[in-house]
């Protein structure tokens, strides 16, 4: 098989892009790398960048969910403490899973579902 870097590129459809911005900005530290024009924005952080289109939001019916994959499982503990003291809940506590992945689940403004995620395989370990 050729070489492959993984998945690095999101695209999603917001219905606000500045709202969208600002919250992968604040929360995952994201930064915006470009805006072609005010319906459009893409950012970067880690070596990932995410297209933030405004258009028709309809959660969970072309996208189940996202992840941002952390290094280590008490990663995803600091991040589901740091997203509480943003304001944004997760779904339900982080939790190990029989694979020894770690995780937990969260909403976007959109109502997009997001994982952070410990996986061994892919997480450095």
């Amino acid at each position: 098989m050729p070489p492959i870097h993984g998945l690095r590129h999101v695209a999603l459809y917001v219905a606000d892009v500045d709202r969208s911005v600002a919250f992968y900005s604040s929360v995952f530290g994201m930064r915006e790398e470009w805006r072609p024009d005010p319906d459009n924005a893409y950012l970067t952080g880690g070596t990932d960048n995410l297209a933030l289109h405004r258009g028709r939001v309809e959660p969970k019916c072309n996208l189940d969910h996202l992840g941002f994959l952390v290094p280590a499982p008490e990663d995803v503990d600091a991040w589901e403490r740091r997203v509480r003291a943003l304001g944004h809940p997760p779904l339900a506590p982080a939790k190990t899973h029989r694979d020894g992945a770690r995780s937990f689940y969260m909403k976007d403004p959109d109502g997009h579902t997001i994982q952070v995620l410990f996986h061994p395989p892919i997480s450095g370990r």
